[in-house]
């Protein structure tokens, strides 16, 4: 078996913790590998970069949703015969990627899906705007929510996943809604929004069920757009976090391989946690692109 590239963002969890608790769950279960740290984004790609170029098809990342989204969007830029394999073990403040093949937030527990063959084949997103591009993983989103990773992000690491819930309220009292034109497949939306939410996977911001239908293989996105007025979101979210929002008045649901969105005003875009671009915005998905090891 080959080994596997392993990318650690070592501020992940615990400072100064992570690598080692790594190395040991993977020398407990014999898995071959090679392991690098990352400083920052560019330097997951060079370091992705740098292992296929060497032959390594296999990947694990190490981290929350960014750092796997870094290793992902390095590995989509290249030229592949075969899909390669992405493992992710978590570590960081949200690790939504991973709750839609039921993994837990355990690194240790974690490390037992790295062993043996087994793999989803599974889609990925490119998206592009007058800001650059990027490959999507999970979920990425425009309006309300990625004003709340804005909040979220100037919290201290300690406060964990719970910053996106705690974030939600300051973010929700400045943001104001907007107009927004959207174009899914051969479908469309044109209304008032405080949301639109495009999902491969089904969970973001700390574990809320934002599209509980999604399937990552099925080659489509699914669409969610939040069209009530701000007020509604003090019942909405909590619904949400169960996955029982969408016979809501409120949302609006929508699937297709490819989407455009337009808003009266700029609205900021949060790809996979990460502040990334705004609008407008283009959605293409690409079916099969990477192996995850389940």
């Amino acid at each position: 078996m080959s080994e596997w590239c392993v990318v650690v963002n070592p501020s992940a969890g615990k400072p100064g913790t992570v690598t080692h608790r790594v190395r040991s769950a993977l020398d407990t279960r014999d898995v071959p590998y090679q392991l690098s740290e990352s400083v920052s984004g560019d330097d997951v790609a060079r370091i992705v970069t740098s292992a296929a170029q060497a032959g390594s098809s296999r990947f694990v990342s190490v981290g929350g949703d960014g750092t796997a989204n870094a290793v992902v969007d390095a590995l989509m830029r290249l030229e592949w015969a075969d899909p390669p394999t992405v493992g992710i073990l978590p570590a960081g403040s949200g690790s939504d990627f991973i709750r839609t093949f039921g993994i837990g937030r355990d690194l240790e527990k974690a490390a037992d899906h790295l062993v043996g063959d087994q793999v989803y084949r599974t889609d990925i997103a490119h998206l592009s705007g007058p800001w650059g591009d990027r490959y999507m993983l999970n979920v990425a989103s425009a309006g309300l929510t990625a004003e709340t990773v804005a909040v979220a992000e100037k919290m201290p690491a300690r406060v964990g996943s719970i910053r996106y819930s705690v974030g939600l309220w300051p973010a929700l009292a400045r943001f104001r809604p907007g107009q927004v034109e959207l174009t899914v497949g051969d479908r469309g939306f044109s209304g008032r929004a405080l949301i639109v939410v495009a999902a491969n996977g089904q969970f973001f911001g700390g574990g809320m069920n934002v599209a509980p239908r999604a399937s990552l293989g099925d080659g489509l996105f699914e669409v969610v757009v939040f069209s009530g007025p701000k007020r509604q979101a003090f019942t909405l979210m909590p619904r949400v976090s169960r996955g029982l929002h969408m016979n809501h008045r409120a949302v609006k649901r929508l699937a297709g391989d490819s989407f455009t969105l337009r808003t009266s005003k700029p609205w900021p875009l949060e790809i996979d946690g990460e502040l990334i671009g705004g609008s407008p915005i283009e959605g293409r998905m690409i079916k099969g692109a990477i192996d995850f090891k389940i």
